[in-house]
């Protein structure tokens, strides 16, 4: 098999969407999914199990970012060679999977992204929030000046990556919290990944994760922070021999 494709599913408290997630992502695209639940409080276990999802599960809660770093060593353990992240929440809408994974298996990019901020229009009719919409805008922008990018949002959930990308950044030293998916986007800008991005209808309801004022303006000064360390250090760009996972 020359391309695997594995989607993960990062879960917490999924119980109410987790069926209209799976239902959506379109039949063929992966070859395996498998769902880790970062300690949830409801039937997201249970539901995931009946579904016949391999499922994987944290204990107590971790965070965020502990969850997926145990979701990419699980999909690297299972030799995927594209890692699709799909958060249960059916925040993103799965039927871009096939055109993220595609940009990847014909060697276009090495990180793909699902924008959800294709106009201000759609996406406040979406139901995203007018200051994170603002705030996705500043901080995009920044980032795309210091890293050089052009992305359409640098703080989106849905993600693919080529695994030769899993196996060159040393995710799990990253944060276990928000900011690990930052992390994540600028080790590929620093080590020379292609990095692109298509657009993502945005949709948001009460089932679907969001965090708080308190923690968005943390995540915010986290991510200046993350991006300012980014560029105190010099970029340099070489061709990785890529070891096997261990």
């Amino acid at each position: 098999m020359k391309h695997k494709v594995i989607i993960v599913l990062p879960a917490y408290n999924a119980e109410k969407t987790l069926l209209k997630t799976l239902r959506a992502i379109p039949k063929g695209v992966a070859h395996e999914i498998l769902l880790n639940d970062d300690g949830s409080n409801d039937k997201t276990v249970q539901i995931a199990k009946k579904l016949g999802i391999l499922t994987f599960q944290h204990e107590t809660n971790r965070g965020y970012g502990a969850n997926q770093k145990t979701c990419y060593t699980l999909a690297l353990a299972h030799h995927a060679s594209i890692v699709v992240v799909l958060h249960p929440d059916f925040q993103y809408d799965p039927r871009i999977i096939p055109h993220l994974v595609d940009f990847i298996r014909e060697d276009y990019f090495d990180v793909m992204l699902g924008s959800r901020i294709r106009t201000r229009k759609e996406a406040l009719a979406g139901g995203m929030p007018l200051t994170k919409y603002y705030t996705n805008r500043i901080l995009t922008f920044i980032q795309n000046i210091v890293t050089g990018q052009n992305l359409g949002e640098w703080h989106t959930g849905l993600q693919a990556y080529s695994s030769k990308v899993l196996k060159a950044i040393p995710y799990e030293t990253f944060s276990d919290d928000f900011i690990f998916a930052t992390q994540m986007f600028l080790a590929s800008s620093k080590k020379g990944f292609r990095m692109g991005d298509i657009p993502v209808p945005v949709r948001y309801f009460p089932e679907a994760s969001s965090i708080n004022f308190k923690r968005s303006a943390r995540y915010a000064l986290l991510t200046l922070f993350e991006t300012l360390k980014y560029l105190l250090k010099p970029i340099v760009h070489k061709k990785h021999k890529y070891k096997p996972h261990r």
